[in-house]
């Protein structure tokens, strides 16, 4: 079993950033990690395009926005880094949020945070910012929810089982967490729920994760997210474990339906792999 020890946070001014950063510190003297934190928003010329034929004096006033940003991102990682010397800034890429999934090949784990448009700085990245890391990186990412509290995860783990390659690569990133589980539960939907959940806690045994509750959830597999949701708020799970479904069509990353609605209503971390 292989715990991560490359991992790439993301950062930026939304709200939730000093959770991810806490989130990271917290991972990375679990694992004995390595925890890059990379500064990712869209540049304010990239957000108001218009000023780019504009007098230099307003290109000016958009570059010294930049490095307000950018120093504000950086006071927050400082802070919240806590003097970890496991935690190291880097500078932002000149691609922005396009550079951010090639940095991705390079790490083991992703810290990502769930999209908040009510968010005054949700302007800051890409709409489809979070889908395209996902499919395009191929990496195991840690997506933080927009509200609530974090508290330690991993002691009460729900994973959403399907026999996809998506799911099953989830699972082996997941395995650092639910060797040490309190709690491990496991649910699928389908006709085959049963029998694939037995086959995946016979897998598990092997890995060393025992005392895993299965919980086929029945032949209807409409609305799985919503569900999920659901079951995890009722197990009082702190980690859901799935794998994520999506692909590009004319440039728009189209997401399955049950990642769709996790990426959407989410109220607990969650590890996704592609």
């Amino acid at each position: 079993m292989q715990t991560p020890k490359s991992i790439l946070l993301h950062l930026d001014n939304s709200a939730r950033t000093a959770e991810r950063i806490k989130m990271a510190r917290e991972l990375a003297e679990t694992f004995a990690a390595e925890v890059t934190g990379q500064p990712c928003a869209l540049s304010a010329l990239m957000r108001y395009p218009f000023t780019i034929e504009a007098a230099a004096e307003v290109v000016a006033v958009m570059q010294e926005v930049d490095k307000t940003a950018r120093d504000r991102m950086y006071q927050v990682f400082m802070t919240h880094r806590a003097g970890s010397p496991r935690l190291h800034w880097t500078e932002r890429e000149p691609d922005g949020p396009w550079a951010f999934s090639k940095r991705a090949l390079y790490a083991d784990l992703l810290i990502l945070g769930q999209r908040d448009k009510d968010d005054p700085m949700d302007g800051e990245l890409p709409g489809d910012f979070l889908p395209s890391v996902l499919v395009q990186s191929g990496r195991p990412a840690l997506v933080v929810p927009y509200a609530g509290p974090i508290g330690p995860i991993g002691r009460n783990v729900l994973v959403a089982w399907k026999e996809t390659r998506e799911s099953a690569r989830a699972v082996t990133a997941a395995l650092p967490w639910l060797c040490q589980a309190t709690s491990v539960h496991a649910v699928a939907y389908g006709e085959d729920a049963q029998s694939s959940l037995q086959r995946l806690q016979d897998y598990l045994r092997m890995q060393g994760v025992q005392n895993v509750k299965l919980h086929p959830g029945g032949v209807d597999d409409n609305d799985v997210g919503n569900k999920l949701l659901s079951f995890a708020a009722d197990l009082g799970s702190d980690l859901l474990v799935m794998g994520c479904y999506g692909h590009s069509r004319s440039r728009e990353w189209v997401m399955g339906g049950a990642t769709l609605s996790i990426l959407q209503g989410m109220t607990l971390p969650v590890l996704m792999s592609h």
